[in-house]
């Protein structure tokens, strides 16, 4: 394999109702920080989103159409990205590491005979390879990758490990709509229902401000209280495993390795330990206020201020104070 025939980057845009990922807009950027002037090319099934991708810096796109894509199938999209790049030999494909990018990213490396990285945070060109930045062991060891003797190289990138390029309304950039066949033997699996589970709207991936609650708060009612906080902030409610599996509110506000995993510019944890799994879902959080009546609590080593003291205490303390600046 010549590896120098391999030089563009593929960016695998993740969208809903017309809208790209906020994820995929960050891979735009990771992209651009080791294309070493070579272009950053959007793959999107939605035009709209390619659009979008292109506003955000992508130099072009290519819109993958079919009606083999109108619903989600893994199989397809992997295989649909592998055909593209067995002609547009890119250096690297990278997505988001979200359940579908994690999802893909074997699928394409299998297909086109290449190694792959998922979930990596963080990426720099290192000669003519790219080094992943991808936590092990829980979040406590982060382990340098590199995918050297084969191309391209296959990757998800964790949200929040990149900043978002400012976007340019109007930006032009080709976008290519190709038409694509994928063999039926080469889908392995159908989805032949899909049932939407009924819960309230939350989107703790994509939040500025997090404020989350763990089992260290005592009770449900206890609990509801930083509800207030996040209120007065703009931000949305988190919660350790523990106080989901209480009861307390539902899954969809867990952050950790089996809840969501996330980025925000700020980060509050009232009466969270910090376990390992807890920590790898927030260690990607710009800064980290940690609140917990043990000193000797995990979360302290993470986090950029600590206060050691009862949560439900220092809590209205704390909502009285920003009001006053409010």
């Amino acid at each position: 394999m010549d590896l120098a025939e391999y030089k563009d980057i593929l960016v695998v845009i993740e969208g809903a109702d017309g809208a790209p990922a906020g994820v995929s807009l960050e891979n735009i950027a990771a992209a651009k920080s080791v294309a070493n002037g070579a272009k950053v090319i959007a793959v999107s099934t939605c035009e709209p989103c390619a659009k979008t991708a292109i506003e955000y810096g992508a130099d072009c796109a290519i819109v993958i159409e079919g009606p083999q894509f109108e619903n989600y199938n893994a199989d397809a999209v992997a295989d649909a990205v592998a055909q593209i790049a067995a002609e547009v030999k890119p250096a690297a494909i990278l997505t988001g590491a979200t359940p579908k990018g994690k999802d893909i990213v074997p699928r394409i490396a299998a297909k086109l005979g290449t190694g792959s990285v998922n979930d990596a945070t963080g990426l720099e060109l290192d000669g003519a390879n790219i080094k992943f930045a991808v936590p092990v062991y829980g979040g406590g060891i982060i382990s340098d990758v590199e995918i050297a003797e084969t191309r391209p190289q296959v990757a998800s990138i964790r949200g929040g490990s990149f900043g978002k390029e400012d976007p340019q309304a109007g930006k032009s950039g080709e976008i290519v709509k190709k038409a694509i066949t994928v063999a039926d033997d080469a889908i392995k699996f159908q989805v032949k229902d899909a049932v939407q589970e009924i819960t309230e709207s939350v989107n703790l991936e994509e939040a500025d401000i997090i404020v989350t609650g763990g089992r260290g708060m005592g009770s449900q009612e206890n609990y509801m209280k930083l509800q207030e906080l996040c209120d007065l902030l703009g931000g949305v409610l988190g919660c350790s495993r523990p106080v989901y599996e209480e009861g307390w509110i539902s899954r969809a506000h867990q952050v950790g390795q089996s809840g969501k995993i996330v980025a925000p510019n700020l980060y509050m944890a009232f009466g969270v330990s910090g376990a390992i799994q807890h920590i790898a879902g927030m260690i990607g959080s710009k800064y980290i206020v940690a609140i917990n009546k043990d000193e000797e609590a995990p979360i302290f080593e993470v986090a950029d201020v600590g206060i050691v003291g009862n949560a439900n205490e220092v809590l209205p303390m704390m909502i009285e104070e920003i009001k006053k600046l409010k």
